[in-house]
């Protein structure tokens, strides 16, 4: 859930640029020299359990090898955006690149900041970024816009915040319909240098029911 990058007329705040990087750099990430991890995987849904493996080398790289096509697709999905919000990178190459503007509004999620040519906006709350709103718009795709809120996080070895628990609310970006939400729970396991995924819990609503997932991950090794 990237957005695209446009060009953008509006003048960058100084002030702005600092409080996101400051809290860009406050986040937990993989570091720069890291090769990637396998671990077992096993995923429950709804009670039904599907077992085997996955391979993680970068964003760009990973593997989930799972006996059911359809969990193997969205558990390989799940994990390529873990390794994207993790993936080592630099602030310059994520939103720096952009024109960043700062509203103060009293909103109890902190000053509103801008990401102008992104159609994206955060809010920042002691050096954390704590909600992201976006509007996607691919071609192919039906436009849609989402609200993510960042209610709990856990401070790592290396004094890294390290999202634990956020909700997602996707809707229209035209008539503002709400079409789902979805509630994330995370866990980490700490090998090496590196904060692995050891738990993820999705609760969201699909073919007219609640549908509650889980991905655990086992005997994580280094590569």
């Amino acid at each position: 859930m990237q957005p695209t990058h446009a060009p953008s007329t509006v003048a960058d705040d100084p002030q702005a640029r600092d409080l996101l990087r400051r809290a860009f750099e406050a986040t937990a990430r993989w570091p720069k020299d890291f090769q990637g991890f396998t671990a077992d995987l096993t995923v429950n849904v709804n009670g039904e359990e599907t077992t085997g493996s996955v391979t993680v080398k970068s964003p760009r790289d990973v593997s989930v090898q799972v006996g059911d096509g359809e969990i193997q697709k969205w558990a390989q999905e799940q994990l390529g955006m873990i390794a994207v919000h993790r993936g080592p990178r630099s602030f310059e190459e994520s939103d720096g690149k952009y024109s960043l503007t700062m509203e103060e509004d009293g909103h109890p999620f902190g000053t509103k900041l801008i990401i102008h040519g992104s159609n994206s906006y955060y809010r920042v709350h002691n050096n954390r970024i704590t909600q992201i709103n976006r509007k996607m718009a691919h071609p192919g795709m039906n436009p849609f816009a989402f609200t993510i809120n960042v209610e709990e996080s856990a401070v790592t070895q290396d004094q890294k915040n390290l999202t634990t628990k956020y909700t997602v609310y996707y809707y229209s970006p035209t008539d503002g319909t709400l079409t789902n939400v979805e509630s994330f729970t995370d866990t980490h396991t700490r090998v090496g240098a590196c904060d692995l995924p050891a738990t993820r819990r999705i609760i969201t609503y699909e073919n007219n029911q609640v549908v509650v997932k889980n991905l655990t991950f086992t005997n994580h090794k280094l590569l």
